[in-house]
């Protein structure tokens, strides 16, 4: 649409240039339809990934790309993690999304990602050998939660963040089983870490429980270990 086609006192007109488009045309959609729609998301979800091994998903930002070291990184740890039989899962996009779809790749084990339609920056990235495409980011963080051992959290924005507290809450109101939550690199997270404890433990907020939950970590190797023995107990309690 050209600058003189858009028409300042048409809210749709003005929606879909800013990049809600899709929001609007759910809205105007019939119900019934959005309801199928939604629906048909959770049945593909739940049918194609209900036969993977365990799994590991990678969060972060999708502007890091191959000549930062945080890209390096996410390359290196889904390598060492999918040597050691785990499945990678992560948004599919650029960036560490696509790190570590190409560290998975790399080792011959499931390399998933799970597309969401954006306005920018989300371009499934190639090194994907299971591909989901998802409207819904509600959606697609239930099949996160789901199919996930541990997360991995590398440096990121507002979408690393939501992902992080989101599964950090469903621990904390026993919603899922405790599992794994990864902040990996030390000079990134550790300001909000500080902050979490000064602010939020001192005022009596959240329980040092809950801080329990969380690692800090820039060693790949640790990542491993917690990884390992987080499977190890869960096939201890698949067995009861």
């Amino acid at each position: 649409m050209q600058q003189d086609e858009i028409k300042l006192d048409d809210p749709e007109s003005l929606a879909i240039h800013m990049g809600y488009g899709s929001v609007v045309g759910d809205f105007k959609a019939d119900q019934y339809w959005r309801i199928l729609r939604i629906t048909s998301e959770f049945s593909e979800g739940f049918e194609r990934l209900s036969h993977l091994p365990a799994t590991v998903a990678f969060f972060g930002s999708a502007r890091l790309g191959k000549d930062t070291h945080y890209y390096q990184q996410a390359v290196e740890l889904a390598d060492l993690l999918s040597r050691n039989g785990f499945a990678v899962i992560t948004g599919g996009g650029p960036g560490i999304m696509e790190a570590a779809n190409q560290g998975a790749s790399q080792q011959n084990q499931p390399s998933i990602g799970l597309n969401i339609e954006l306005p920018m920056e989300q371009k499934p990235n190639p090194y994907q050998n299971l591909s989901l495409d998802f409207r819904y980011f509600f959606v697609r963080k239930v099949m996160f939660v789901r199919y996930s051992i541990g997360y991995v959290c590398m440096p990121g924005g507002f979408g690393t963040l939501d992902e992080f507290f989101e599964a950090l809450t469903l621990m904390q109101t026993h919603k899922t089983i405790p599992m794994p939550l990864i902040l990996f690199g030390t000079d990134f997270w550790g300001g909000l870490l500080d902050w979490i404890q000064a602010s939020m433990l001192q005022l009596g907020t959240i329980n040092q429980n809950d801080l329990d939950l969380i690692t800090l970590t820039d060693d790949p190797q640790q990542v491993l270990a917690i990884m390992l023995q987080h499977q190890e107990r869960l096939n201890c309690l698949l067995t009861l």
